[in-house]
């Protein structure tokens, strides 16, 4: 069974930091492209970051490059967002994503940036 588990949630102060992760199990992750998406209440998902295959391309919505780093441990099955300088636009549910033939996303997880 595939699964997508996301953590490293919680309620920062404005300016401060979290670091996500989220550990796949199921698949083999080196043959994924994974990314972050994020909805906030009332609002649609959005895409945050992706990188791609062999990790040497990241790209980032525009919104929050500068502040969040992608990164991904394929020998250890983790994807990971670390964010700097968050701001409460930043608060939202935060998904991992991974596709390829198929398109899994994990349960999300809860970031709430307080002013």
């Amino acid at each position: 069974q595939t699964r997508l588990v996301e953590s490293g949630g919680g309620l920062v102060q404005s300016g401060g930091s979290l670091r996500l992760s989220c550990a796949a199990s199921g698949i083999t992750l080196n043959k994924y492209s994974v990314a972050w998406y994020r909805q906030a209440s009332g609002k649609e998902r959005e895409w945050v970051a992706s990188i791609d295959l062999d990790a040497r391309s990241t790209t980032y919505a525009e919104s929050v490059k500068g502040r969040f780093t992608i990164s991904r441990d394929d020998g250890n099955s983790i994807l990971s967002l670390q964010m700097n300088s968050l701001k409460p636009e930043d608060t939202a549910v935060y998904y991992c994503n991974a596709q390829s033939h198929q398109n899994f996303w994990g349960q999300g997880t809860q970031v709430t940036v307080s002013s």
